[in-house]
């Protein structure tokens, strides 16, 4: 039996009850900056691990696989010193997933915005000051996080 949901409350998981296990391969970087896959790969990895009742498997016997790309990233100035120092700047990152069931070939997840078929985009920002002892790689752990977070999220039944 699935899950029951009315007044925004669900009672039961949130998660489909006919999946099981979940192989999610590194994801794609078709950015200039290196080693931010790995990062998000393992991010996504461990929120499901957290998050779910999906077990990660090797390739050879999940019942599914989440693949993601990440189509861009990007750093801009927010805000700069009069001496042209920078004071605030932004990271946002462009992500596709595709969460797709190998026993049938069925898309299992697919969100509003669709790229390039059935494929979900899903961005996250984030801002750093490097006055105030934040860095680049701060900003990509709290973005990789939010990403991971909204991409195990597109891994809930809809009701």
């Amino acid at each position: 039996m699935g899950p029951l949901s009315g007044c925004g409350y669900i009672v039961g998981s949130p998660y489909r009850e006919d999946v099981r296990t979940v192989h999610v391969p590194i994801f794609e970087n078709d950015s200039f900056r290196r080693n931010i896959e790995l990062a998000l790969t393992e991010a996504v990895q461990k929120k499901i691990q957290e998050r779910t009742s999906y077990r990660l498997s090797p390739s050879a016997y999940a019942d599914t696989v989440l693949t993601g790309r990440i189509v861009s990233v990007d750093k801009r100035l927010e805000n700069q010193t009069k001496f042209d120092d920078a004071r605030e700047l932004e990271l946002s990152l462009v992500v596709e997933v595709r969460w797709e069931d190998r026993r049938t070939g069925q898309l299992l997840a697919e969100r509003r915005i669709p790229i390039e078929g059935h494929s979900a985009h899903v961005i996250a920002q984030s801002s750093f000051a490097p006055e105030t002892g934040q860095s680049l790689a701060t900003a990509t752990q709290d973005v990789t996080d939010q990403l991971a977070l909204q991409i195990v999220s597109l891994m809930e039944t809809p009701w």
